[in-house]
């Protein structure tokens, strides 16, 4: 199963922590929101799963 990576936007306040753990999966726009690679490579898989780990709310799911 290749790797997926979401993020509940209804819990997410985009305090960027993953930003700082994942910055190939995920960044900030220019409005400072949140915006991620939903189907990244699997050689991200430790970053994406650190930046989860990071997560204040704990927004992010990452599986496969």
């Amino acid at each position: 199963m290749p790797l997926k990576v979401t993020v509940d936007t209804d819990v997410c306040q985009d305090h960027g922590q993953c930003v700082f753990a994942a910055p190939d999966v995920f960044t900030l726009d220019e409005d400072g929101h949140l915006t991620y690679v939903d189907a990244p490579d699997e050689a991200l898989r430790a970053d994406a799963e650190d930046a989860a780990d990071v997560c204040p709310l704990q927004a992010i799911r990452v599986e496969g």
